[in-house]
This record gives C-alpha cells, sequence and structure tokens, in this order.
C-alpha cells in the first residue's frame, strides 16, 4: 500500500508564531512543528510534567533535519531538542529519563517498582514501534477524517495500543495508564490519541474514557490551542490527502 499523499493546500502566508517566552528561563526546547510532529508534543508533554520553566523555539521548517521529520523521512528524530544546563538531549526517551532524574519530586516515573518498569516497556515500545501507524495515520490536529480506510498494517499496530492501554487500566486502576497521575507513558501516547481522534478510530469504553482524559490534560489543550494558531510550513507535500 502507497503511503499517504501530503500536501498543502494553497493559502497566503500567516504571520509567524510568537514564541512561548519565559524570560530568564534557563531551558530551551526546539520543535519542528505543533500541528504534524507528534515528538515535538511528546517533548512538550514532559517539560510540562517537570514543571520546569522553558521557552520554545520553531526550526525553521526548510532546515533539512526539520523538513525530513515532518515528511516522515528522517532516518534519526533530532526534534525536539531540549538545551538544560549544560544538557543537549534530541531523543525523548532520554528527555523523559533526564527530567525525570533531575526532578524526582515531580513524580514522573510510578514510584511503584513493577509499574515503573512497564511504563519504560511501554514508552519504549511507542518509541521504537508502530511503524504503519506513524506513515498511514500521521499526525494532524487541524483535520477530522471521518470514515478513514484502515489498512490491516495500521490496525494491527492500533490492536496492540489499545491492549497496552486497557491492560494498565485495568492493572492499576486508571485514569491514567499508571493510577491517578500522569506519567511519561502518559505523553508518549497522547499523540496516538490525538491521531484515533483525527481518524476517526473507534475505541471501547476504557479506551475511550482514558483518551478524554488525555484531551482534557492542560499541556495537551495547550499544545492543541498553540497548534491552531501556527502558521503552515511552506512544504508542498505537508497537508494530508486522505484518498488513496
Amino acid at each position: 500500500m502507497a503511503e499517504p499523499k501530503r500536501r498543502r493546500a494553497a493559502a497566503p502566508a500567516a504571520p509567524a508564531l510568537a514564541e512561548d517566552a519565559a524570560p530568564g528561563a534557563p531551558a530551551v526546547l526546539h520543535i519542528s512543528s505543533r500541528n504534524y510532529s507528534s515528538w515535538s508534543m511528546r517533548g512538550f508533554l514532559l517539560c510540562r510534567m517537570a514543571g520546569i520553566p522553558f521557552t520554545v523555539r520553531t526550526v525553521d521548517p526548510e532546515d533539512p533535519g526539520a523538513r525530513a521529520e515532518l515528511l516522515l523521512q528522517s532516518s534519526s528524530i533530532l526534534l525536539p531538542c531540549l538545551s538544560d544546563a549544560g544538557a543537549e538531549l534530541w531523543d525523548t526517551l532520554a528527555i523523559a529519563e533526564y527530567l525525570n532524574e533531575r526532578y524526582p519530586e515531580r513524580q514522573m516515573m510510578p514510584a511503584e517498582r513493577l509499574a515503573r518498569a512497564r511504563c519504560r516497556a511501554i514508552s519504549g515500545e511507542m518509541h521504537a514501534g508502530f511503524a504503519a501507524l506513524r506513515s498511514t495515520l500521521p499526525l494532524n490536529l487541524r483535520a477530522h477524517i471521518p470514515d478513514f480506510t484502515i489498512w490491516s498494517a495500521a490496525r494491527a499496530d492500533i490492536d496492540r495500543i489499545l491492549k497496552l492501554w486497557r491492560d494498565c487500566l485495568a492493572e492499576w486502576g486508571g485514569p491514567w495508564l499508571f493510577g491517578a497521575a500522569p506519567s511519561v507513558a502518559d505523553a508518549m501516547f497522547a499523540p496516538v490519541v490525538c491521531r484515533f481522534r483525527t481518524y476517526d478510530v473507534a475505541l471501547d469504553g476504557p479506551c475511550e474514557a482514558y483518551a478524554r482524559i488525555i484531551l482534557a490534560w492542560a499541556p495537551v489543550q495547550e499544545w492543541m490551542e498553540a497548534a491552531l494558531r501556527e502558521p503552515e510550513p511552506g512544504i508542498a507535500e505537508l497537508d494530508l490527502d486522505a484518498e488513496f
């Protein structure tokens, strides 16, 4: 099956979006796009969970690294990149572990040993897997595409993700994956919830309840509101054409 074509509808250039300035902030999070980049979204949510003051800087979409990431053509994801106290971290799980170690009081990982191990396991699976989901249901927070055709490889990814959610919710009681508070795993899966809404993926009761928790999460709301204000990158292939 061919990868869906992504193109940008012709439109006047929008004014530049003001950065999320935090005067005197010691940390800077470099991102590619709020609307299209699931990895940038994860980095932002992790920084919000850590409670650190930080500034968001959007890399020019014409930058080769940002362009490759947005077109799902990058062999190595270099954005988001967190610059903090001499650290330069461009891997999302590395950002998560760094922030968890530096700010243990924020409890970004579950306190209980088995829950913490499972959190790392499913976060790693999200980080490394689900290629069919990524390529055929790319993140697009502005879009809603009902009756989207989901092919077998992406369906298998979706089924696996929903099983992970159901197992965690059943074992740790919800409403988050590991109990009463959000964890690194919730930040890792939040863009997947957004994908499911964009492509009208049907969810069962527990997974639907979890999706609503994620969408109501204040950092997710903040990110999505900013995505709606973001100017469209000048990359001809970017906007999604679902007719394939």
